[in-house]
């Protein structure tokens, strides 16, 4: 064991460096205490104050987010977010990021990020019901690319299948600003009843602190520290502070606390998440406001000789901390133990309002909670706006023919099917899944009623670098029609914040636009912030990722039975286009991938009233039956979403509709395709003049190829050897 991780080394300016302080905050961690910490300390305070764990560089712009609303039962601040969906049920949801561990050992980091996530959702009293994520990649040629691929598919599909939990949705993107730092973002949606959620908050003096689950290990030591720093070329070197998961250990926990939880034994739970054993400390007992003593004598380890130092900072896996009501030890065990469960009484409660930890019969560490848990600083970093781009001119470009743009997109790195990465995932089990993945959003039946969830994770960051208020919105925007387009009615989000090095103002500024049109979405769409994550410092030498603010939403259906598909599913039906079209091309697939044009002009702007106004109308054309198919129009523009919805079922389309490359893959915001049965045409037209909303109605429904103009036409199978090749071929090594 090294010296370096225990009291006998005295503490000085050059080893709070090497833990990620400044010189400042140490001053101030000195000043807290009254002294010179010993290493036991330092290393508590230094993952307390990471950016990952403290928020140091955001919170001030993330307390300008709207968080609350009727539907909002527990807001950010706790595990998870929790949201009423009616009947006495919640929804409790959370996105998370592991992006850092992702790179250094993709398997590991992955599985990890999944088991954490539903633990922050299970440790709230909720069933886990589906897992979601979203992944970015670097560049398709790049040597890594496809290592990485395959490393984190196979280890989100790992434990979420050997857990049980269905992965039903998700999001893939390949860029070139990926490449020496992967983002991999697990979001977990779970359901509990409103009268059984369970909470942090740690109180009554003298109360016992247990400890619950796998054995502590070295694994994952400083990983928070690590998440909260740029990578180098030595990056692979910080292998050892990847944890190690164990689903099948996972799913005993899952359901011993579940079994606990059905008595009123507990008083408050807390996943060792980041920061392990001490973060959960520190936490618990501070949303209390009571003192937290702990004695690692009786913590279970599984590697001898481990320090203070070790155990505090260990972020092994599959462990929860809990403080339950004096004299109901010896039940809480029994469960544990019969689930196969390591089980100890560390420590109890106490009035001092600070952390007090033995080991080996002796102090090694005595710290006021208050600075530990919201006494590290708040910075306001320096930010500079994103310049305004100027709007992208078109006709100065040569356009290939309509056809040979479709057939390029839809066998490109960004639209071709994420089946081979879909179809390594249980989406099926727990038999509660409606809609799996390649839906507009996922849905999920709430065992035992009619009710579904209705969830989708979205962000596009080519947009929020070009114009990060505009990308923030739209973010929120696509979530919320991803949801409406099923018939769901969207209810809240969650977050995963992923930037490059807050300390760069453009970066920084970056953050705040993309915050800034965050809100303005939210606010306007209903559609409020109930729990997220910032993982800041996302850089490689220097290079930092696209600003990436994907979104995790969340809505619900009061029948499923009259949610519908993204699929044309009937041949002469009507087809039709809510809101109209100006041809936005800027920062589109077509003038990236088409027109080969990496020019950084202003992406599509979105007009939030016109947002709510389709969204609202399309929930309610589900729910009146006249609309029996819905798509929203995003990436890569309206041919695309077209030829999307006829390779679902391979019912084809013929279109009369003539139009220019502008018009067919311009990316326009807040639209959405509909399929509308010849007897439910009037009524539809005359609801939506009666809603003021723009429809244009584009074609029939019908064969087995799609036809535009009678100029263009295309057959569905084509279309989805095209769209189905990429994929598979680039994890073969045939095509980058």
């Amino acid at each position: 064991m090294s010296t370096r991780l225990n009291n006998l080394v005295d503490v000085t300016d050059d080893i709070a460096r090497e833990h990620g302080l400044t010189d400042d905050e140490y001053k101030m961690i000195v000043d807290h205490l009254g002294r010179t910490p010993n290493m036991t300390e330092l290393g508590v305070f230094s993952v307390m104050w990471s950016e990952h764990c403290s928020y140091k560089s955001s919170r001030k712009w993330l307390k300008k987010l709207p968080t609350e609303g009727p539907q909002v039962i527990q807001g950010p601040g706790e595990n998870a977010g929790v949201i009423d969906i009616g009947d006495g049920d919640t929804a409790i949801f959370k996105m998370e990021s592991h992006n850092h561990p992702s790179f250094i050992e993709p398997y590991q980091g992955a599985a990890t990020g999944v088991g954490g996530i539903m633990r922050d959702v299970f440790t709230m009293g909720a069933r886990p019901v589906a897992n979601l994520n979203a992944l970015r990649f670097g560049e398709p040629s790049h040597p890594k690319t496809r290592h990485l691929v395959a490393g984190v598919v196979s280890g989100i599909g790992g434990y979420g299948n050997c857990i049980g939990v269905p992965t039903v949705g998700g999001e893939v993107n390949f860029d070139a600003s990926y490449n020496g730092n992967i983002l991999v973002n697990a979001m977990c949606v779970g359901t509990a009843r409103a009268d059984k959620i369970f909470y942090a908050a740690a109180t009554g003096v003298g109360s016992p602190v247990v400890y619950v689950g796998a054995k502590t290990g070295r694994d994952g030591i400083h990983g928070a520290t690590m998440a909260s720093a740029e990578f180098d070329d030595a990056s692979q070197e910080k292998r050892p502070t990847v944890q190690v998961g164990d689903p099948f250990t996972e799913k005993l926990l899952l359901e011993a606390c579940q079994e606990l939880m059905a008595s009123d034994a507990i008083i408050g739970i807390q996943d060792m998440g980041a920061a392990g054993l001490t973060s959960s400390s520190v936490e618990m007992a501070d949303k209390g406001g009571v003192g937290i003593f702990i004695d690692l004598d009786k913590v279970p380890c599984r590697e001898t000789a481990m320090s203070g130092y070790e155990m505090l900072l260990s972020e092994s896996q599959e462990r929860m901390l809990m403080v339950l009501k004096p004299g109901r030890e010896a039940e809480a065990e029994k469960i544990f133990h019969r689930w196969g469960l390591d089980f100890a009484v560390i420590g109890e409660l106490t009035d001092s309002h600070r952390m007090v930890v033995h080991h080996q019969g002796e102090e090694i560490a005595d710290m006021p909670l208050g600075p530990l848990a919201d006494g590290a600083p708040e910075y306001d970093r320096p930010h500079v706006a994103t310049p305004k781009r100027p709007a992208f001119d078109s006709n100065q470009a040569a356009h290939p023919a309509i056809v040979d743009s479709l057939k390029s997109l839809m066998g490109n790195s960004e639209i071709a099917s994420r089946r081979w990465i879909w179809e390594q995932y249980d989406s099926m089990v727990m038999g509660d899944t409606l809609v799996g993945p390649g839906g507009d959003a996922a849905l999920v039946r709430v065992h035992g009623t009619q009710k579904a969830l209705a969830m989708s994770t979205d962000v596009t960051p080519r947009y929020c670098f070009a114009d990060p208020i505009e990308g923030g919105k739209q973010a929120v925007a696509e979530a919320y029609r991803n949801i409406s387009a099923t018939g769901a009615t969207p209810l809240a989000i969650t977050n995963c914040l992923n930037f490059g090095n807050p300390e760069r103002p453009e970066i920084m500024g970056q953050f705040v636009g993309c915050l800034d049109g965050m809100g303005q979405a939210c606010l306007a769409l209903d559609f409020p912030v109930v729990s997220g994550n910032v993982s800041l410092y996302n850089e490689t030498n220097g290079t930092g990722i696209l600003p990436t603010p994907a979104i995790g939403g969340v809505g619900v259906i009061a029948d499923y039975n009259k949610a519908i598909g993204n699929g044309f599913s009937e041949a002469g039906a009507h087809v039709f286009v809510i809101g109209g079209s100006h041809g936005a091309l800027g920062c589109s697939l077509y003038q990236r991938h088409i027109l080969q044009d990496d020019t950084i002009v202003a992406p599509p702007a979105v007009d939030l009233q016109a947002e709510r106004a389709h969204g609202e109308f399309v929930r309610a054309a589900i729910a009146a039956g006249s609309v029996s198919a819905a798509h929203d129009v995003s990436d890569g523009g309206l041919l695309v979403a077209l030829s999307e919805m006829t390779m679902r079922h391979g019912i084809g389309l013929t279109s009369p509709q003539q139009g220019d490359a502008a018009y067919w893959f311009g990316e326009d915001q807040g639209r959405y395709i509909v399929q509308v049965s010849a007897a439910q045409v009037d009524g539809f037209t005359a609801a939506a003049q009666a809603a003021g909303v723009d429809v244009n109605e584009i074609g029939k429904t019908g064969g087995d190829e799609l036809t535009i103009d009678a100029t263009l036409t295309i057959s569905i199978a084509e279309l989805t050897r095209i769209n189905q090749d990429w994929f598979p071929d680039l994890m073969s090594g045939k095509t980058a």
